[in-house]
């Protein structure tokens, strides 16, 4: 086909902390016709910056970020940038993301062990108008949309709101009240609270146990189910 009848290609931007998993899907991306990789970065305040300064069609997202939750970036981009999608790219279980990152404005969500041909689909999916997810977690969704959602999962993890869990898995990561304060830049008294939410919702009567919780939870998703 010559050069000028060729379609414009889509620009993405690739947010992860990991420099391998960046090179690998930017190789994956760049022997397609019709992406381009145009940008890199490695923390939230990068991606905000390239988001705000570049045209760009799309943003490949990883969940876990040093600086920023993936879900608080998403909500900061939305804002500024209401009509760019985000796929989120992630290690993470589906099952306790997915549905928080399209609340949360994203407009996919695919696990980084689907592999290159299912995530070349999703994101045309995605840059196509749609949303992405696997069948699995689609059914699952309409299900809790249906009101046909299980009775145990009134106390889980997932009725934490995205705060609360981001909280929780500071704590679960051995972190303090004090640390967790400034870790996500708020007040102490901040922090009190979500704790004191988080006990009553997961059905913990003090300290020690939330804690034990969170340690024992985040054990889980580390090592899968």
């Amino acid at each position: 086909m010559p050069a000028k009848n060729k379609p414009p290609q889509k620009r993405l931007l690739i947010v992860d902390d990991h420099p391998m998993m960046r090179t690998g899907l930017a190789q994956l991306i760049d022997n397609e016709a019709d992406l381009k990789v145009c940008a890199e970065a490695d923390n939230a305040r990068q991606a905000m910056d390239t988001a705000v300064s570049q045209a760009l069609d799309l943003i490949l997202l990883d969940i876990s970020l040093p600086d920023k939750s993936g879900l608080e970036l998403i909500k900061d981009i939305r804002a500024l940038k209401p009509g760019l999608p985000i796929l989120v790219v992630s290690m993470h279980d589906e099952s306790l993301y997915a549905e928080r990152v399209l609340r949360a404005g994203g407009r996919g969500y695919i696990m980084k062990q689907e592999g290159g041909k299912k995530l070349l689909h999703a994101i045309r999916q995605v840059l196509s108008g749609q949303i992405y997810v696997s069948e699995k977690m689609a059914a699952g969704i309409l299900e809790s949309f249906s009101g046909r959602h299980a009775e145990s999962a009134v106390s889980s993890v997932q009725q934490l709101s995205d705060r609360e869990f981001e909280v929780f898995q500071l704590i679960g990561q051995g972190e303090g009240t004090r640390e967790i304060a400034a870790h996500l830049h708020l007040s102490v008294k901040t922090i009190e609270v979500h704790r004191l939410n988080i006990k009553k919702k997961l059905k913990l009567r003090s300290a020690t146990d939330l804690v034990r919780h969170a340690v024992r939870w985040l054990e889980t998703e580390k090592t899968g189910p």
